[in-house]
């Protein structure tokens, strides 16, 4: 009894760390290990936060019959991590936050399957949709607090600033916003696969670069908010081709420089709408050997992720 135990609480823990990897698209304990050092070592109201969301949105995951393997994978819990993330982010009282939070993920469990079955249709995996749709249903409630990255003109950056950018951004994907959380994060993910690590940081540095020379300010670059998007398309696109990819990420890019030029809470659109825009395009007949083949990198889109913009800094 005692043994059976222990192996149910090993396992419980081993599924909430997985929907913590499945952040940055790795179903892997030790990469969400790595995420949650990162968050304590930001700001632990960032790991209360995601440790929160994702325990609220695996039960009902649970108590709605979902599949027990994808649960153990984390692909039940991380987009309700995200969700408590996004709360703790925008709202400033924590009492507030905790209950939009446990709320917020609940709903995107609960969403998972009607949106999956749908995108599942058009050959797409739901990435960070529950999250978005929640996310946005409550945020004009608190939007004075949600302000986008503005852009302006910018200077030249040295070596050491760009590299802490570099590694900020790819901290962002987690939701951390420092240099050594980046590192963090890139140590966790090189676990899992040390060329979806090296596409994350190719990502984050194409996708910052080309907001610069778009005229985006010194400050989002060093607060990684430049970066997150394109690393994440690139995780999520990372079997699919190197055109596929920087295809991908030119094109979060254009979509979140729009969404700020026009002062929309975009979060992580730009990366999912950029993902799905490269699934359909990789499932077109002209792209593959049979219709009701999967394209290459379908699979590994499933395994979906999301973040959402740095936290306040007020």
């Amino acid at each position: 009894m005692h043994a059976a135990a222990t192996h149910a609480r090993s396992a419980a823990l081993r599924t909430l760390l997985r929907s913590l990897g499945q952040i940055v698209l790795q179903p892997n304990a030790f990469t969400g290990a790595c995420l949650l050092g990162a968050w304590l070592l930001d700001d632990p109201r960032l790991a209360c936060a995601a440790l929160m969301g994702a325990v609220a949105a695996n039960i009902s995951a649970i108590l709605a019959g979902y599949r027990e393997d994808d649960t153990r994978a984390g692909l039940h819990g991380f987009n309700g991590a995200l969700a408590g993330l996004a709360a703790f982010n925008f709202i400033a009282d924590n009492a507030t936050a905790a209950a939009v939070a446990i709320l917020a993920a609940t709903a995107t469990a609960w969403l998972l399957e009607p949106c999956s079955r749908m995108l599942r249709a058009g050959g797409l995996g739901f990435l960070s949709s529950p999250c978005l749709i929640v996310t946005w249903l409550w945020l004009p409630l608190v939007a004075a607090n949600a302000q986008p990255a503005g852009v302006a003109s910018t200077h030249a950056l040295g070596a050491t600033q760009w590299s802490r950018g570099l590694l900020a951004g790819f901290a962002q994907t987690g939701f951390a916003s420092d240099a050594l959380s980046g590192v963090l994060l890139l140590i966790g993910i090189a676990a899992a696969s040390r060329r979806h690590a090296l596409w994350a940081l190719i990502g984050a540095g194409f996708a910052s670069a080309a907001h610069l020379l778009l005229g985006a300010t010194a400050s989002s670059f060093d607060t990684g908010l430049l970066g997150f998007n394109g690393a994440l398309t690139a995780l999520a696109l990372a079997d699919c081709g190197v055109v596929a990819i920087l295809g991908g990420v030119a094109l979060s890019v254009v979509l979140q420089a729009v969404a700020a030029c026009f002062g929309w809470p975009a979060m992580t659109a730009p990366f999912v709408v950029a993902t799905w825009s490269v699934q359909w395009l990789e499932r077109r007949p002209a792209h593959c050997t049979s219709s009701a083949e999967p394209a290459p990198c379908t699979d590994t889109v499933r395994a979906a992720t999301a973040q959402v913009p740095a936290r306040r800094t007020s």
